[in-house]
């Protein structure tokens, strides 16, 4: 983002090459003194970017701070193809907020889906109702989380699979398992079998 020039060079070959849509995520600038989102978002949409997501902080800020949903709202005014809002999406109230703040197209969740994939469903019920949806039982919680590290395994390999499963139980477990004793347990789990047959085992006790 600091070199908008080089921005539409690559938008424009990439354009150009694929005969699909062609989508861009961006961030709201390169720092909070240089906010260049707005700027980008106009060479994205005149070099045939056909939808773009936003998410609300600066490349240096990473994800620190809070989401700059008042640029986004400035980008999505601004340009007529549609605007993704990204940024601090963890409840579906916030998702409300967001999306009448914004007035977004639609909304990119990240991290707010870290072992709770059913934050999508729970958007969904709330946009549409205006209520609550209940959260998930003891056994779906049990169904989704093995099916998700068994499929870790598959696609990793036997040794990277139960490494990169633990960031992801943890995620799953964190409200839960408060005193972090079995995230301690599991993390020292090299075996994909061992790591299944010991996450049926805390789910049987609690």
């Amino acid at each position: 983002m600091q070199y908008p020039e080089l921005v539409e060079s690559i938008v424009k070959s990439v354009v150009g090459a694929v005969k699909i849509p062609v989508t861009l995520k961006t961030r709201t600038g390169w720092d909070p003194d240089n906010r260049n989102g707005l700027e980008i978002a106009k060479i994205a949409e005149r070099n045939g970017i056909q939808c773009l997501a936003v998410h609300g902080r600066t490349r240096a800020c990473m994800y620190k701070g809070n989401a700059e949903y008042h640029t986004i709202r400035e980008i999505k005014e601004a340009i007529s193809i549609p605007v993704i809002a990204n940024g601090d999406i963890r409840t579906p109230q916030q998702a409300k907020e967001v999306l009448e703040f914004t007035n977004a197209d639609g909304l990119m969740i990240g991290r707010g889906a870290q072992g709770r994939p059913w934050i999508f469903r729970e958007v969904d019920h709330f946009l549409r109702t205006g209520h609550i949806l209940a959260p998930p039982e003891k056994e779906e919680v049990r169904s989704i989380l093995l099916e998700h590290v068994a499929n870790l395994h598959q696609l990793y390999g036997d040794v990277m699979g139960p490494r990169i499963a633990r960031k992801h139980v943890g995620w799953y477990l964190e409200d839960q398992d408060t005193d972090r004793s079995f995230r301690k347990l599991f993390n020292g789990i090299e075996s994909g079998e061992v790591q299944i047959e010991t996450l049926n085992g805390y789910f049987d006790q609690i």
